[in-house]
């Protein structure tokens, strides 16, 4: 499928476009977007109504939107809005696609297909998901979510130390535990009916948008349904764009949208990664005079210890020299050693690990009158 592009101008942000998705994706500019959500049709392939074993029907996903003619037609339309996806993401922007069995596989191929690459597979897993009424097959309690960077030597944002504090200190795994969206939020129309079939619940918009997302960045759902990206997105600080040809759920999500509430900046801050603060090196920490040439440097239970040179490398009492990760490594028989952790200095009679003064290093770099503390030689 070939997309004839229009004239593009900056797109507008906040707000619900009208239309269908790939005639108002070809719209947007090239490298405009940080992230994209996307909830696409799952091509459920379901030929007869699903009954309860009293009878009545599952209230399932019947809509015209989900319905293509084959796999082939499926494909090509994933392919198509997949590309514009990818030609509007920044460079270091991302994509995170929702599905199920039926056709996450089928739209992975096609996102490594077209250069993205692969972050993460996330696997949600639904605290009360729908039985199996039919008794054929096992329950299908989750459903994988896919991270991608639009290509490989994107630098996507990930706020790794904001998801480890939330997860009590502990790596975030990539297996989330979320119950289906219900309750008040899950949104009626008149006749008291789902608003949208395939509503998501707020709580995993929350975690992926908080985890790859910084304040201010532009979030686009190309599938809006009734909203759940653009009312968390509000919540937490961030733009967003929707896409959405469905009348009646661009209603429901204007309406929700409005009645979301921001949270204050001051709520906002994501925990900082030492991965995206400014590199010092062990000699920057020699130059600005925060530790001296002939300190004596130890690991933590003073077992081993060394001398610091002038040229910034590290000399053991057995005469092997190298930096502070080589003889890290050296002295413990190790191929490798994070030096920042393992070397240590002693300070008011207890021995702290020199990753500290990287700290005092990064001060006085930015102010330089703040006064340091100096690790001088015996």
């Amino acid at each position: 499928m070939v997309l004839r592009h229009t004239a593009r101008t900056a797109a507008a942000h906040n707000r619900v476009i009208v239309g269908d998705c790939l005639e108002e994706l070809a719209k947007l500019p090239d490298e405009s977007v940080d992230l994209v959500f996307a909830d696409p049709p799952y091509n459920l392939q379901l030929e007869r109504n699903l009954l309860r074993p009293n009878n009545t029907v599952v209230d399932g996903v019947d809509d015209d939107w989900d319905k293509f003619s084959s796999f082939a037609d499926y494909d090509r339309f994933s392919r198509a809005w997949l590309g514009e996806c990818r030609r509007v993401l920044k460079r270091d922007g991302a994509i995170w696609v929702i599905g199920a069995y039926h056709n996450i596989f089928r739209v992975g191929a096609i996102l490594q297909d077209l250069g993205f690459w692969i972050q993460n597979d996330v696997i949600w897993r639904k605290t009360n998901p729908m039985p199996n009424f039919r008794g054929k097959r096992f329950t299908n309690a989750h459903e994988t979510l896919i991270w991608a960077g639009r290509d490989a030597k994107s630098r996507v944002t990930f706020n790794y130390d904001a998801m480890k504090t939330a997860n009590d200190d502990l790596q975030m795994r990539s297996d989330w535990l979320f119950p289906i969206c219900s309750g008040p939020e899950r949104l009626k129309d008149d006749g008291g009916r789902k608003a949208h079939p395939t509503q998501k619940p707020e709580a995993l918009l929350h975690r992926l948008i908080l985890a790859t997302t910084n304040v201010g960045d532009v979030v686009l759902d190309p599938f809006f349904g009734t909203g759940t990206t653009g009312a968390v997105a509000k919540r937490l600080g961030r733009r967003w764009i929707g896409i959405e040809r469905d009348p009646d759920y661009v209603r429901a999500a204007r309406e929700r949208i409005a009645r979301a509430g921001a949270l204050p900046p001051s709520t906002l801050e994501t925990a900082r990664s030492k991965r995206t603060e400014p590199r010092v090196p062990f000699g920057t920490i020699l130059e600005l005079g925060i530790i001296e040439p002939g300190a004596l440097l130890w690991d933590e239970r003073r077992q081993i210890r060394a001398e610091v040179k002038a040229d910034g490398t590290l000399a053991s009492e057995g005469g092997v020299k190298g930096s502070i990760h080589r003889l890290g490594a050296a002295v413990q028989g190790k191929t490798a050693c994070n030096g920042w952790t393992f070397w240590h200095f002693e300070a008011e009679g207890q021995l702290k690990p020199i990753d500290a003064l990287r700290d005092v290093a990064k001060r006085q770099l930015a102010l330089t009158n703040v006064p340091s503390p100096v690790i001088a030689a015996e």
